[in-house]
């Protein structure tokens, strides 16, 4: 498919029902979205927006970003999941954040962001992604982490251990979500945990519609 058709489809996914009232055309308000999302950073963005006459504050382009809630689809059926767990520095606390991905289309299907590590969370996430996609006959990619192979079990899921091989596709995810963070490392600033966490579910949409 042309990149042109990939952001076309991309910008008709962003719904704006919370407008009520914004000068800025909705075209803009969903490029803006996207090309943030994408990996621009807020003041390259409020940049973009001035090209085309609009002048726009970066805690503007954060709010529409943030209102919009995206999040991943629904309704997938992966023959396998890669699932892994890594820490991310939210200000001065350390979160769990937790990702499944499908390694043959490396689309992220579930995340979220959680204060501790846990086997009951661990079971809590694996309950959340079963309620959003059908992966029960899915065979779960999985590293050492305690949590995450009893959640497995306590699930009755198939998992095997896998080191490397597809579980790189989460790592890879990983990888992004740290760089794209304000500090361009393992760290968010002057940010809650449920922001932090909004953030994430609007970067696996934008991962899924750009990869």
């Amino acid at each position: 498919m042309p990149k042109n058709a990939v952001l076309n489809d991309s910008l008709d996914e962003i719904e704006l029902g919370f407008v009520e009232r914004e000068a800025t055309p909705r075209l803009l308000m969903k490029l803006s979205i996207q090309l943030h999302l994408a990996g621009l950073s807020l003041s390259n963005t409020v940049s973009i927006l001035e090209l085309f006459g609009v002048n726009r504050v970066k805690s503007t382009v954060h709010n529409w970003v943030d209102k919009a809630d995206l999040q991943p689809e629904d309704g997938h059926s992966p023959d396998h999941v890669a699932v892994d767990e890594t820490v991310i520095q939210l200000n001065d606390e350390r979160y769990w954040l937790y990702a499944a991905v499908d390694p043959e289309t490396n689309e992220l299907l579930h995340t979220k962001l959680e204060p501790t590590r846990t086997n009951v969370l661990a079971h809590a996430f694996f309950t959340e992604l079963r309620e959003k996609h059908d992966v029960d006959d899915a065979v779960f990619l999985v590293d050492g982490a305690t949590p995450l192979k009893d959640a497995c079990t306590r699930h009755g899921l198939d998992f095997r251990y896998e080191k490397h091989g597809n579980r790189n596709s989460v790592e890879r995810v990983f990888r992004e979500v740290k760089r794209r963070t304000t500090a361009f490392s393992n760290c968010f600033s002057h940010a809650s945990a449920e922001t932090a966490d909004e953030w994430l579910k609007s970067f696996a949409f934008a991962w899924n519609q750009l990869i």
